[in-house]
């Protein structure tokens, strides 16, 4: 577990690297589509964090609002605070869900996360599950297909093409959210671990936790400010954020939502083999 060609941000902690011995667990093929959590509304009448606040972040570009719903910025000039940007509205109030059933399902707090782990009887991956899984097998490498980010020529992910943020080209077929299936999985069957949407953790967040870290089956530390996310997302590019690597880490505030922040599970407690 851990950056082994130190191109991870100092204040990322994604070093030391170090073994990790995990007990077994299933994940999800792909992030949580919009699809499912709309089943998981329509059962239970749920409520994300972004509805109940009235706003979440968008990409600038991406904004489809009116001049009045478009309420400040977000960190940097690039994102915007959207009034009525939720999951069912990515882009804001303009757009919906027409034609991304099969899209991550995006705008979604921590505290969302969990909700909808709570209803499936399933959980968030902790960090180390995430990085294992990601890497399908392929311990040390940039990314869950190899070293080179279009190997053989070929788009493996969903990240910015161009210039960021002025320009992007979509070479990779997609502006936004790609359908979560898009792309060959890694070797262990999973869809698109790196790219696309980050996707929250159940860890909180600390650069120097690896030089402590547990072992076996590590939680993260005990408390924190801002829990793990992992995997980059479609505004990852290699001029600011590198972040698309398996080794990666980032973190944002539990009741934080944004355009391409989304989650997916695992189940554990597996019986043993016969």
């Amino acid at each position: 577990m851990g950056d082994s060609f130190d191109e991870g941000l100092p204040g990322d902690g994604e070093g030391p690297v170090h073994e990790v011995e995990l007990s077994p667990f299933r994940i999800d093929r792909t992030c949580v589509t919009n699809e499912q959590f709309a089943t998981f509304v329509a059962e239970t009448g749920y409520v994300t964090e972004a509805e109940r606040f009235g706003n979440s972040s968008v990409f600038a570009p991406a904004v489809l609002a009116g001049t009045s719903d478009v309420i400040g910025t977000a960190g940097s000039a690039w994102w915007l605070i959207v009034r009525g940007a939720c999951w069912r509205h990515p882009f804001g109030p303009q757009s919906d869900l027409t034609d991304m059933a099969d899209h991550p399902a995006v705008h979604l707090s921590h505290s969302d996360a969990l909700a909808y782990c709570g209803w499936s009887g399933r959980a968030l991956p902790t960090e180390a599950e995430w990085e294992f899984a990601a890497r399908g097998g392929l311990a040390g490498r940039r990314f869950p297909w190899g070293d080179e980010l279009e190997q053989d020529g070929q788009h493996h992910a969903n990240v910015w093409q161009g210039t960021f943020p002025q320009y992007n080209s979509a070479a990779d077929g997609w502006l936004a959210t790609a359908p979560v299936r898009t792309y060959e999985p890694n070797a262990y069957g999973l869809y698109q671990m790196v790219g696309n949407v980050w996707e929250w953790c159940a860890d909180w967040f600390d650069p120097s936790y690896y030089r402590t870290s547990q072992a076996s089956d590590p939680q993260g530390p005990e408390t924190g400010q801002a829990r793990v996310v992992r995997g980059g997302s479609y505004l990852c590019h290699h001029s600011y954020c590198r972040r698309y690597r398996v080794a990666a880490r980032s973190a944002n505030t539990p009741n934080s939502s944004t355009g391409n922040l989304g989650f997916r599970t695992v189940f554990r407690h597996l019986a043993p083999a016969a």
